[in-house]
């Protein structure tokens, strides 16, 4: 029995509702809400601190939000193109295959399983756990080992909701939008009130700095730039989105429009009510707003904070998923990462295997220092995607695209992020360098991959078996039906 056969009992191809593929149920509204509600996450409660710290002074953090939002539009526009002209699920993976080749595709897929997604799923969780449990234990803070216990039982239980439904997570990620909206119009419209009142004080002089230090620009993009990540999920599961060469462009520009304007009014907010000083001191940057302007509701904040994360979380551990699942199928991952489950019809041993590095990170636990950690690669690749975008155009000039952008676009993009990689190598070594040496450490498991072949015949035999009972287990098998 080979590794790509169907379970006993599941042998034979079927047709209609019976066969096993990854259906189109994401519709326009919950396209919207996969992106809206994954973009909005943690990211706007934590980020801010780190952007001002990095930036100097209140109005030069205020305009890398805005630089962030129209860069992270540029972007999303240049992935929209590409979505509607590679109908392939997988994201940044498929489209650096399809463009640069198989070698900058695996080393994609290689930092985004070891370090990318579980740094960035810990990051979220531990925010998760961090506002969900911190008002239990005002006026101290919570433990450390609290957080990230509930931490990785909020990953743990995302993961079976996502192996037991593709609806059900979809229902969850369109309902837990909407108190993302709700958290922040509580922080917009009370700072906006001050405002109006004449609370100016702490924007005079914003861009008053003693010395501005040019080689922490590139930290506050990446902490600007991961409040607005999430914008490319979308490009994730385009094999399950209904009309994508409509819904994916209308998506990526509703959701970076709202958003941003979002963003901007929120650090308006924050900086109307506290000082910038509070803000850096502030372990929870929202939860210190609302103790000064919402009274005894204040208390509502922390939750609505945390549902935003776990929303959040939802969205990215669903699309990333697919990337896994993709890779896989073109044969650049573990036969078994292909599979989807006979009954419930989702990739269920992309989803599992996931979760392991994810516990890892949230057990590291440092929220910057990952942060830090994970952005060289994400953007480096983002870039060289984007890059993929301009040599596929020059390649193929006729080939039909039904969203096309202007070549400018992804030029702005990709220049802003190789600049913003290379400047983070001077501006933080430390993570910077770690980050790119595990990129780099993907090199030699590519050629493995490639010539799997040459490995001794007992190895390959004990992977087959082993894929064979883990198959077995999870009562999963290979896509029965073409969708792109």
């Amino acid at each position: 029995m080979g590794a790509s056969q169907p379970p006993p009992g599941q042998e034979g191809s079927r047709n209609g509702e019976g066969a096993v593929y990854l259906r189109r149920k994401i519709t326009l509204l919950r396209a919207l809400s996969l992106t809206i509600g994954t973009i909005i996450g943690s990211g706007i409660f934590i980020s801010p601190k780190g952007v001002l710290k990095n930036s100097g002074n209140v109005g030069l953090s205020l305009v890398i939000w805005v630089a962030c939002g129209i860069l992270s539009m540029c972007g999303a526009l240049s992935y929209a193109d590409l979505a509607t002209t590679i109908k392939k699920s997988g994201g940044h993976y498929i489209y650096l295959l399809e463009t640069l080749g198989p070698l900058p595709a695996f080393l994609r897929l290689w930092a985004e399983y070891v370090m990318i997604r579980p740094s960035i799923n810990a990051v979220v969780s531990l925010a998760f756990g961090r506002y969900l449990i911190e008002p239990f234990f005002v006026p101290c803070h919570a433990p450390d080992v609290a957080v990230k216990m509930i931490s990785a039982l909020c990953v743990s239980f995302i993961v079976a909701l996502n192996c037991w439904s593709v609806s059900w997570s979809a229902n969850v990620q369109t309902a837990f939008a909407a108190s993302k909206l709700i958290a922040i119009g509580l922080v917009i419209v009370p700072g906006l009130m001050a405002l109006g009142a004449g609370r100016t004080e702490n924007f005079q002089d914003a861009f008053h700095t003693d010395s501005l230090a040019l080689d922490k620009i590139p930290l506050a993009f990446y902490s600007g730039l991961f409040a607005f990540a999430g914008w490319f999920y979308i490009t994730f599961v385009t094999e399950e989105i209904v009309d994508p060469e409509r819904n994916i462009p209308i998506t990526v520009i509703v959701s970076l429009t709202v958003v941003t304007i979002c963003y901007v009014l929120t650090n308006v907010a924050y900086y109307t009510v506290l000082t910038p000083n509070e803000i850096l001191s502030s372990e929870a940057v929202a939860v210190s707003f609302a103790e000064r302007t919402l009274g005894r509701i204040s208390s509502v904040i922390p939750i609505l904070v945390a549902m935003s994360c776990f929303g959040s979380l939802n969205g990215g551990i669903f699309a990333s998923a697919r990337m896994l699942f993709a890779a896989s199928r073109e044969g650049q991952g573990p036969p078994l990462l292909a599979m989807i489950h006979i009954k419930k019809h989702t990739p269920l041993p992309a989803l599992i295997l996931m979760m392991p590095l994810v516990f890892l990170m949230i057990a590291i636990g440092d929220l910057y220092g990952l942060l830090n950690f994970n952005s060289f690669s994400r953007w480096l690749f983002m870039g060289l995607t984007t890059l993929g975008l301009i040599v596929h155009r020059y390649r193929y000039p006729d080939l039909p695209r039904p969203f096309k952008v202007p070549l400018i676009i992804p030029f702005i993009f990709t220049i802003t992020c190789l600049f913003i990689v290379g400047m983070s190598l001077y501006s933080d070594p430390v993570n910077t360098g770690m980050s790119c040496a595990i990129t780099l450490a993907g090199l030699p498991v590519y050629l493995l991959m490639v010539h799997k072949s040459r490995l001794p015949g007992p190895w390959r035999e004990a992977i087959n078996g082993l894929t064979v009972k883990l198959q077995v287990l999870m009562e999963v098998t290979p896509q029965e039906i073409a969708t792109y």
